[in-house]
């Protein structure tokens, strides 16, 4: 291994210790919409089954639209002074998208007429034959991978988060104008954190406490 190869595992080794849940933000720290397409050119390449990138993001820096937000949060303080609220949102209804996502591996010819109608197939009739609950439930599991590679994403670049689940699911969407096929699957707050107040990181189980091995 290269001397550049172990710095850039130390780098990521620091980034996922240094990630933290931000409480407090320092208020009126703006975020630039290319500062956001930046990170967000790097969240796509998060993994989804069968590549359907069921995650949306709704990112709202509006003061009026953080206010309502802000209400819908139960008036949590760093909805108001966080840069950007993100509303992570799993699409039920991508598998209906699994068609226009491989067209462009049938037309370069990885994958030929047959593969390309056996995938779209098999998919579909996966989702379908699954119901209601395995779309939610495979909406959430694939738009929660994403927003972890969202939050480190974020700190790799100089911004704090914090997921939160402590909001009223339903007035979001009412704000928002979300759509049925979306489910909330968590709030971020953006920021900068002020650090002023910083509780030491929280107790971390030991791998025994989380970790069964089978085998040697």
């Amino acid at each position: 291994m290269d001397a550049t190869t172990t710095n850039s595992f130390a780098s990521f080794t620091e980034l996922l210790k240094t990630r933290r849940s931000a409480m407090k933000f320092i208020p009126n720290v703006k975020i630039s919409k290319q500062e956001l397409e930046d990170i967000f050119s790097l969240v796509k390449f998060a993994p989804s089954a069968f590549n359907l990138q069921h995650a949306h993001y709704a990112v709202v820096t509006d003061p009026a639209l953080k206010e309502k937000l802000y209400e819908a949060a139960y008036r949590q303080y760093k909805v108001l002074t966080s840069s950007a609220v993100i509303i992570v949102l799993g699409d039920m209804e991508a598998y209906h998208d699994i068609g226009p996502m491989n067209e462009g591996m049938l037309n370069l010819g990885i994958i030929d007429k047959f593969e390309f109608d056996k995938t779209v197939r098999e998919v579909n009739e996966l989702y379908e034959s699954r119901g209601d609950v395995f779309k939610r439930e495979e909406a959430i599991r694939n738009a929660s991978l994403s927003a972890m590679q969202f939050m480190l994403i974020a700190k790799d670049k100089g911004w704090d988060t914090c997921p939160m689940i402590g909001y009223d699911p339903e007035e979001v969407c009412q704000v928002l104008g979300v759509s049925e096929q979306y489910v909330p699957v968590m709030m971020i707050t953006l920021g900068k954190e002020d650090t002023s107040k910083q509780r030491p990181r929280g107790y971390r189980k030991p791998n025994g406490e989380f970790v069964t091995y089978y085998g040697e």
